[in-house]
């Protein structure tokens, strides 16, 4: 007995993907090898709803196979659809789901109840997502290391409770070194004047968005203790000096996206004030505070909810309407206020922990303000399909999220470029993002291989263990030297190429593009080498394999918004093809240590000949096929893309 559905085939499911509220769904199953079954059904239910039966009708065969076929009509709500199939023969019931990585594609059968199902993904018909944000390359820029433009390297804000440290030196990393508490106040001087001052770098590399850490006043040197919406860190600069940030970025073309911690506030804040620190009556401090309502005290004053047990980051009562209007929904509210003064949307830390509801209150509050503002959520998983205390959220239903941080496919590419998995498993992972996601956010992913959470991406394609499997001493000690770093770094270059050419916008973790290393937090969070850049990378090696990739995917809109599908994926080589109706691209990538001989079919996209446009190893440099079908030997450890 043979039972074949694969959600990605549009033979088996028409349209592919997600659909808009409304849509009509056909689906198919493909039966061989068994007498005419007593039944066969299509068992769907929509998410908050009971499970329904619909009968599949036999509609025709297919060498030995019977096609049966059913059609179904998505609610008019957004929502996620699970379904599997049941065919009962003369000997019991035979299911079939989804696989078990739950990845989409082609399913498994199984002789009881499907423990998977596939995942229809309804979205609203008005969901957009900002089309200049799908075109752009950004960059993150954590601001206190990125640099000081202070002509004489001192240090604004005239703080006297913080570590000043030399620039380059290593983050602090142990209670010891902060005087037996940890505190991430050691600071190296970096600010907002420096940012200012860097931005022909920015241009010249080819920048068009900037995405900065928080930059609100707070006491530490990351700023997700927020101490004070209102106000910008004064080691930092001033609510005028981001406005000349912001203005001088758009002269360049670039935009400004901020890092919005509304999880949770500092416990030293105008809010909370646990220190005695501000000029307010906070919370911690009395009832009768105007903010007391904004947080959840189980035994007051010294028991709160906090985030993660940091009793520095007392968490935040998303319901409440002081909190609401003072952020959101008032006419001067935060979200409306830095768009005003020239930011050009927001980065939503820790959003699986914000409400439903809240987000989607921010949504329209900052769509009021600019629809053309961008919303990116910080989602690790599959953001479409995401359950968070117990609740499914609605990220992309339409009226939350334009964009997510898309960790899933950073850990595809790494598994991938370390040969932990194959083409075809790699192959897998990413389609499923592609089936799951609606198309506007598909496009508006923001791919990196690096963060102020993770692992450097140059440290990691050595080949070391992640940061989970080795302790903080031994990674403030680790550094790749000799082979181990010539080998990194061509991994680095292969991976760049990648998300240079995939859907999405590609992200650079500042000090990427030169191949920065570092394990994970502080250790990822090291200053800029500005005056090292040719020892970090010799030569601008990578700088200028950068530089070559974005400008070659800004030359393009086919490489941003355009169809993308693999054309190859055997052993530890894949490639994919990036279309519109005027340009195709091909990119092709081995991470092998040996060369292949493959055969490229692109005989479906009209493809007759490639010729190389960009490449890190000699490759010929065209090929012709009368067939679309091409004979090619790819070099050990190479990418070449290629003008179709």
């Amino acid at each position: 007995m043979q039972i074949e559905h694969n959600s990605r085939q549009r033979f088996f499911r028409k349209p592919y993907g997600a659909v808009t509220c409304g849509s009509d769904v056909r689906l198919r199953l493909s039966i061989a090898g068994l007498d005419i079954p007593r039944a066969v059904r299509l068992v769907y239910k929509p998410d908050k709803s009971d499970e329904t039966r619909a009968d599949m009708a036999y509609v025709f065969s297919v060498l030995e196979s019977c096609i049966y076929e059913t059609v179904i009509r998505v609610p008019d709500h957004a929502g996620l659809i699970w379904y599997y199939f049941e065919v009962e023969t003369d000997k019991g019931v035979v299911y079939y789901g989804n696989n078990h990585e739950n990845l989409g594609g082609k399913g498994e059968m199984s002789f009881q109840l499907a423990s998977h199902s596939f995942q229809i993904t309804v979205y609203n018909k008005d969901y957009k997502t900002p089309d200049w944000f799908k075109k752009s390359v950004a960059y993150q820029i954590f601001p206190d290391r990125f640099f000081n433009g202070n002509e004489d390297g001192s240090f604004l804000g005239e703080r006297t409770d913080i570590i000043k440290r030399n620039w380059g030196d290593q983050p602090f990393y142990k209670a010891e070194q902060f005087g037996g508490e940890y505190k991430s106040n050691d600071f190296f001087g970096g600010n907002l004047k420096g940012i200012i001052k860097k931005l022909p770098y920015l241009e010249d590399l080819g920048i068009t968005v900037i995405y900065l850490n928080p930059i609100f006043k707070a006491a530490s040197n990351h700023k997700y203790d927020t101490g004070n919406y209102e106000e910008i860190d004064p080691m930092f600069g001033d609510e005028e000096t981001f406005k000349e940030l912001c203005s001088e970025a758009k002269k360049r073309g670039i935009r400004i996206i901020l890092d919005g911690v509304f999880n949770h506030t500092g416990s030293d804040s105008l809010y909370f004030n646990k220190e005695g620190h501000y000029d307010s009556v906070g919370a911690f401090q009395s009832k009768d505070s105007p903010y007391y309502t904004w947080f959840r005290f189980i035994d007051f004053p010294n028991v709160y909810e906090t985030w993660w047990g940091m009793q520095t980051l007392p968490q935040v009562e998303e319901t409440s309407e002081d909190f609401q209007k003072y952020l959101i929904t008032g006419k001067d509210s935060i979200i409306r206020k830095w768009i005003r003064l020239g930011a050009s949307g927001w980065r939503l830390d820790v959003v699986d922990e914000l409400p439903d509801f809240f987000v989607k209150k921010l949504r329209k509050a900052v769509k009021e303000e600019n629809p053309e503002a961008v919303i990116i959520g910080e989602v690790w998983e599959d953001a479409s399909n995401k359950t968070a205390y117990g609740e499914r959220r609605e990220y992309f239903h339409g009226d939350e999220l334009d964009s997510v941080m898309n960790y899933p496919l950073r850990n595809a590419i790494i598994d991938f470029a370390l040969c932990r998995i194959d083409a075809p498993e790699f192959n897998k992972r990413i389609m499923s993002i592609k089936e799951n996601y609606p198309m506007p956010a598909f496009y508006s992913l923001l791919n990196m291989l690096s963060s102020h959470d993770v692992e450097r991406i140059t440290t990691l394609m050595s080949g070391v263990p992640t940061r989970y499997e080795v302790d903080r001493e031994q990674q403030a000690h680790f550094h790749l030297d000799g082979y181990a770093l010539q080998t990194s770094r061509k991994r680095v270059k292969l991976v760049m190429g990648m998300i240079m050419t995939m859907p999405g916008v590609p992200c650079l973790f500042y000090g990427d593009e030169l191949g920065v290393q570092g394990y994970g937090d502080p250790f990822c969070r090291s200053t800029f080498p500005w005056d090292k850049m040719d020892e970090v990378d010799p030569g601008a090696e990578i700088r200028t394999w950068v530089k070559e990739l974005i400008a070659l995917r800004r030359s393009s809109d086919a490489l941003s918004i355009g169809d993308f599908n693999y054309v190859y994926r055997i052993g530890h080589t894949y490639a994919f093809i990036r279309r519109n109706d005027e340009e195709k691209f091909i990119t092709l990538v081995n991470f092998d240590d040996t060369a292949k001989d493959i055969r490229i079919d692109a005989a479906i996209y009209g493809v007759r000949k490639l010729e190389k446009v960009l490449s890190t190893n000699s490759i010929e440099e065209s090929h012709e096929s009368s067939d679309g079908i091409f004979y090619m030997r790819v070099p050990a450890m190479s990418i070449a893309i290629y003008k179709a």
